[in-house]
């Protein structure tokens, strides 16, 4: 498999990360061609142009969230072996991308090892999960609710949660909605229990993070 060449992309904002990633991909696979892009649009402009075989990609650029653009990879190269190579907590993230349609996840704040084993294992299984993550994908079957907490709530309840996430105060929802104050203070306190949080700026990070990718 080291002798043939490999076509890869590396596509993340800070170039220090594209040339540290290049680094290792000659070492493991010296036979091979790296293609660089900061820009979340030129992504799948060049998955389709240059015959990506294995993209390594961050989930956050200044323009958007890689998250909507894998399955626009997919179906651009439909045999393309994606990792996600990110920032973001593995065990809140993971299993979205991979629902996406990745075929690997590894965080930025692995050590060198890990990350070395993450691209071998791209190269010559064509996927790399750790430990954590399979134990994710195992509990999500049995549970599709890990997925995003969200789909707990009632459309109503989950209204009300994007309403709060846009800054509404209680007064502010119930005029807009037309219910009554004490109602939206009950519909608040079920989302708190449904989603086991304590407080608005965790159900606005749960918003975001679930929902408005």
């Amino acid at each position: 498999m080291e002798n043939k060449e490999i076509v890869f992309l590396l596509a993340d904002d800070h170039s220090i990360v594209r040339q540290g990633m290049e680094i290792l991909i000659d070492e493991i696979v010296p036979n091979s061609k790296v293609y660089h892009t900061s820009s979340l649009l030129q992504i799948v402009e060049l998955v389709k142009s240059k015959e990506i075989e294995i993209a390594i990609i961050d989930a956050h650029f200044p323009d958007g969230n890689s998250l909507h653009i894998l399955p626009e990879m997919k179906n651009a190269n439909p045999h393309i072996k994606i990792l996600v190579f990110t920032g973001l907590e593995e065990d809140l993230h993971v299993l979205k991308f991979i629902k996406a349609g990745a075929n690997g996840y590894v965080s930025k704040l692995s050590e060198e090892e890990q990350i070395r084993q993450a691209i071998s294992d791209m190269v010559h299984k064509g996927e790399y999960f750790s430990a954590v993550s399979r134990n994710l994908m195992v509990q999500f079957v049995h549970n599709p609710e890990l997925i995003n907490p969200l789909s707990r709530l009632t459309n109503r309840e989950l209204q009300i949660a994007e309403m709060y996430a846009d800054g509404l105060g209680n007064l502010e929802i119930a005029n807009q909605l037309d219910i009554k104050q004490n109602t939206v203070s009950t519909i608040k306190k079920n989302i708190f229990d449904k989603l086991k949080i304590e407080n608005l700026v965790e159900l606005i990070d749960l918003v975001k993070t679930h929902h408005k990718i």
